[in-house]
């Protein structure tokens, strides 16, 4: 998958990989606060926070395999940071990569426009909400609740992720730090982007 990756595209990925493997924990936290004043439904209004790497990497690199692995790298960084859920949250990273290259996927890797980009936030939300389902003990909550608790993560992975995604990547677009990538071939016209 990474033979016709380019070696700054690899450090670039690592380097967003650890940057939100922190932001990542930081949010956990966060979101544990919050959930103490209003219950489990707090995280799903900032869930796409947990989904944006895989969302900047792919939308800078464009190349297959950008979502899923950034989002596991950074799962396992968050792992050695000390989240206690431990390396079960290694398996959460891959689903949630999984859930936003898919999208990618079904584009071929040629299409990167907000409305795909929104819609692989939206895809790691479905992928992670359906393992959370399982494991998260969502069966105790009544139908209404977790269907709102899963309307809110979709809104949140196409938000956060989708649109903050670009957001983040298109400033840094602007500054000319990623010359060189396949976004800012995209930009000046080269078909190969």
């Amino acid at each position: 998958m990474l033979k016709s990756w380019k070696l700054k595209e690899v450090v670039l990925m690592s380097l967003f990989s650890v940057v939100f493997g922190i932001v990542y924990l930081l949010f956990l936290h966060a979101g544990n606060i919050w959930a103490g004043f209003i219950g489990p439904i707090a995280y799903e209004w900032i869930f796409g926070i947990w989904f944006i790497v895989s969302i900047i990497c792919m939308y800078i690199i464009r190349k297959p395999g950008a979502a899923v692995i950034s989002e596991t790298i950074a799962a396992a960084i968050e792992v050695l940071l000390g989240n206690a859920v431990g390396p079960r949250l290694i398996l959460s990273g891959v689903i949630q990569g999984l859930g936003a290259e898919a999208a990618f996927a079904v584009t071929r890797y040629k299409r990167f426009d907000l409305w795909v980009l929104m819609l692989a936030g939206a895809g790691s939300a479905i992928f992670s909400f359906v393992y959370g389902y399982f494991l998260g003990g969502f069966t105790v909550f009544s139908t209404g609740y977790v269907l709102l608790m899963f309307g809110l993560r979709i809104v949140s992975g196409a938000v956060i992720a989708g649109v903050g995604g670009k957001a983040v990547a298109d400033g840094l677009l602007a500054t000319g730090s990623l010359r060189g990538y396949a976004i800012a071939r995209s930009e000046k016209g080269d078909a190969r982007a």
